[in-house]
């Protein structure tokens, strides 16, 4: 049995509360599991965990809540986490697109997956109240050849002094350690760089409250706020979709996790096997020549539908078309807007992170051009 920790801070039902915003296939929901286990098996608290994931399909959005509180306290409460006192956040994509800040105080920790610095991010998504951690975990993670939910566990174990890092550890040798032994070492690599490469730093206090500031600040907050707080007071009449076309106007970039597709044209032999592979037709071709005869030429990708699935990547049969760090190519080579969809009268509009994605570690690779074969 180990020593039972105090709580630092309690809510007016004696509970400690952990809100986890993310999407599928980053590892939030199992992370949610290993935080209440933590609380209950580890800290001698009274723990619930439980996860909402809607579709259950990589790219969903996924909450994860989890509560602790002294074992003389009982949990008598199942409902989602709305005033989290640790908020992570573990796609920063998800800002501006679905409203993660909601709930958030003073006395709320925010941890969140960025490259961005704790003044940086800050200032871009306008949180100015509470506590803010960052790391860059998805970078952590490949290098560690890790987890981003490993990686995100150490941060939140940061942002929480009270919790021993000897817990932690253990947990995640007795839990993961035990379905993938082989990987243990990796995981635990994770754990500490998460911990260790978390930068803190307290923002000030505002009078206004802190969600509606976070629904304020970009266009798409609004939106956000307005498209997903429907009740029965405000939903649209007979089910009216007043979005239509979203696939068309909608900003798939902040779907990537890291990686693009680059195109390296001159090895092209112009199969289209990327643009039947596509599923959101990014790759745009034109009447062109084609060593001497007369052909549709593949003219390059319209970056702002590709989320980042590298389906193109694996069927391209010359590597024209290479995996590469996408911040690496802040101007990307051969971006051509979709010419059949008029984009110069289309709002575009920023939906966060809905793609196929991959979280999983990354094996060391030949690279080609600034690309990774």
């Amino acid at each position: 049995m180990y020593p039972p920790v105090t709580l630092p801070v309690t809510n007016e039902y004696g509970y400690f509360e952990i809100r986890l915003e993310s999407i599928g296939g980053l590892g939030a929901n199992l992370c949610g599991k290993m935080l209440g286990e933590l609380g209950a098996l580890y800290l001698s608290l009274n723990a619930l965990s439980f996860s909402s994931y809607g579709s259950e399909k990589r790219g969903s959005p996924v909450k994860s809540y989890i509560r602790w509180s002294p074992a003389s306290t009982p949990l008598r409460i199942n409902s989602p986490v709305l005033r989290p006192h640790v908020l992570g956040i573990f796609h920063e994509g998800l800002i501006g697109t679905y409203p993660v800040l909601d709930g958030i105080s003073a006395d709320t920790k925010i941890v969140l997956n960025t490259p961005l610095s704790c003044d940086e991010a800050a200032e871009k998504y306008n949180i100015s109240i509470g506590t803010l951690y960052c790391l860059d975990a998805l970078s952590i993670a490949m290098k560690s050849r890790s987890r981003i939910n490993m990686v995100m566990l150490g941060a939140i174990a940061r942002a929480c002094p009270f919790i021993p890092m000897e817990s932690v550890e253990s947990l995640c040798k007795n839990t993961v350690g035990k379905k993938y032994p082989a990987l243990i070492e990796a995981n635990l690599l994770g754990l500490k760089m998460g911990y260790e490469k978390t930068s803190e730093q307290k923002l000030s206090h505002r009078s206004k409250h802190a969600s509606d500031m976070a629904l304020e600040s970009p266009a798409s907050s609004a939106l956000a706020k307005e498209t997903y707080v429907w009740g029965y007071k405000n939903a649209p009449i007979g089910g009216i979709n007043t979005r239509p076309g979203s696939t068309v106007s909608n900003d798939l970039s902040p779907s990537r996790e890291g990686y693009i597709p680059l195109f390296l044209q001159e090895r092209c032999i112009n199969c289209g096997l990327c643009d039947s592979t596509c599923p959101d037709m990014v790759f745009q071709f034109a009447p062109g020549i084609y060593k001497g005869k007369e052909t549709m030429v593949n003219q390059g990708l319209d970056y702002r539908h590709c989320k980042g699935c590298l389906r193109c990547v694996d069927v391209c049969p010359t590597h024209a078309l290479v995996k590469a760090l996408e911040k690496d190519y802040p101007e990307k080579p051969y971006s051509m807007l979709d010419q059949d969809l008029l984009p110069a009268g289309i709002q575009y509009q920023k939906t966060g992170a809905n793609s196929w994605i991959t979280s999983d570690s990354y094996l060391d690779e030949k690279r080609i051009d600034g690309g990774i074969v």
